[in-house]
């Protein structure tokens, strides 16, 4: 079925507003801002506060539990996006996933703003469906505004907001930071809580500059498959409120043992989605070469999350326990270095976008993704030998601003790239729902990730991050060795430019 598109409401700017800026993208943009500052300070101090001592008003789990813990829930927010853009096509249309999704968000934090543990895996849990919820939809209200000839302005609509989620992620952290940090955790969860209501708020008053934009499904179906839906749905839930319940019972419910099956979940979910696109009667033959050039992206993608999701894990250990984090007498809050990432995509945003228009095509997309793969084991590699001294005494806090710079530098010389590759490599018929799939190494990417910071209590730290170096480093060289094999698969029936 053909996707309607639907001409943006009247009129199309409100004069006087943010420069002149139609009201439906201020209001867009407003609860994106509010919605990336709750989830960002709520990152900044999960970790954090799954270690701090239940004296201390934490969780109290050990370090490899509480990284697997936060490599899982990063995974499944990326995961959540497939069934949320689903939802939101099918059942409920972008504007209404959208504020459904921002107000399940906004219980999840208030959830976690309650003491008790019960509430934060309550709180997760409803973070985690409403940001699949919210997310791909809010993208999908974005592009539904602007027709297929306005490629130009999409783009620098999206633009916009990436500047707003970096600014966010470096602000959200100082807040909820210094809040959880030195005055009580669930504070700081109250304060991600506060953003998200704003967030919720801005859009409910704001839509109606929607128009009819974004009210329906696009592609609705029908009313039986929609009982069998919900009937099945309901089946799932039952099933596991069972084996939840049971494990309760009996006395042995453990974090654990939820983290085995949702990691195999996040690592067959790809699996199945690959195999049926590649099956598809659709897909030609020269779009399935494209697809198998993109895994060979996919699985790149996947080992540089791998390493560079344990910033918000092992990274902030690393800065509570073993950094001078003293000025003026002031303990600067660990959770302060998670704003230094954003911070370093803003600075060095503008010189990756001249680099790579100076460069044009002469560096292929597989050499791009071996550069990021290699800046981030550079950074681990300085960790590598940062920790020797550290182990003797806090080291100063300019190691990690480098580590960081270079992450920060890598991730825009991949992630931007694998967006653009997802849309080459696409399918006629899968384009929608490549962005999707291509989120999804990310997923992958963090749940791994998770599972292998879990040896790192139990590890010395100079190999630990000599390991993590030497996986990018591999995946990077094999990338370069097999570029010419790889491009070729990328552009496989797509005309020379």
């Amino acid at each position: 079925m053909t996707r309607i598109q639907l001409a943006p409401p009247a009129p199309t700017t409100a004069p006087g507003r943010l420069a002149g800026l139609p009201r439906w993208f201020v209001t867009l943009f407003l609860t994106d801002m509010w919605e990336r500052f709750s989830f960002y300070g709520m990152q900044a101090i999960l970790f954090l506060y799954a270690v701090a001592p239940r004296a201390d008003g934490g969780l109290g789990l050990g370090v490899g539990t509480a990284t697997a813990l936060f490599g899982l829930y990063m995974a499944m927010v990326f995961l959540a996006a497939v069934p949320g853009a689903w939802i939101g096509d099918r059942l409920l249309g972008a504007r209404r996933a959208t504020l459904y999704g921002g107000l399940v968000i906004a219980a999840g934090h208030t959830c976690m703003a309650l003491p008790g543990a019960w509430s934060i895996w309550a709180g997760l849990g409803l973070l985690i469906a409403g940001t699949g919820l919210l997310k791909p939809n809010m993208g999908v209200l974005l592009s539904d505004f602007y027709g297929n000839g306005e490629v130009t302005r999409r783009e620098a609509a999206f633009s916009i907001f990436y500047m707003s989620i970096q600014v966010s992620a470096l602000i959200a952290p100082v807040v909820t930071g210094f809040l959880g940090e030195t005055v009580d955790w669930h504070l700081g969860f109250a304060a991600a809580a506060v953003g998200m209501y704003a967030g919720v708020l801005q859009f409910a008053l704001g839509r109606r500059h929607f128009g009819q934009v974004g009210a329906h499904p696009a592609h609705p179906i029908g009313a039986a498959a929609r009982r069998r839906l919900f009937r099945r749905t309901g089946y799932l839930v039952a099933v596991v409120a069972a084996l939840l319940g049971a494990d309760a019972l009996a006395g042995t419910l453990r974090v654990e043992h939820a983290l085995i099956p949702l990691g195999l979940t996040v690592l067959g979910v790809p699996v199945v989605l690959f195999r049926r696109l590649l099956r598809h009667p659709a897909i030609t033959p020269v779009e399935r070469l494209r697809v198998y050039g993109f895994i060979r992206l996919f699985l790149s993608s996947a080992v540089f999350w791998m390493i560079f999701t344990q910033s918000g894990s092992v990274l902030s250990q690393f800065a509570r326990e073993s950094v001078d984090r003293e000025v003026f007498g002031f303990l600067v809050p660990a959770s302060w270095f998670q704003s230094l990432h954003p911070l370093f995509i803003l600075a060095v945003a503008p010189l990756a976008a001249w680099l790579w228009v100076r460069l044009g095509d002469r560096l292929g997309v597989p050499v791009k993704f071996a550069l990021g793969l290699g800046l981030v084991a550079a950074s681990y590699l300085v960790m590598a030998v940062v920790a020797v001294p550290a182990a003797e005494a806090p080291v100063s806090p300019v190691w990690l601003l480098l580590v960081f710079l270079l992450q920060a530098a890598g991730e825009l010389a991949l992630a931007p790239v694998g967006i653009s590759a997802a849309g080459t490599a696409a399918p006629a018929f899968y384009r929608s729902q490549m962005m999707g799939l291509w989120w999804l190494s990310a997923a992958v990417g963090a749940a791994v990730g998770g599972r292998i910071g879990q040896l790192a209590p139990s590890l010395p730290q100079p190999p630990y991050y000599t390991a993590l170096a030497v996986v990018a480093l591999a995946a990077g060289l094999v990338l370069v060795a097999r570029r010419v094999r790889i491009g070729r698969l990328l552009t496989a029936g797509v005309p020379a430019a």
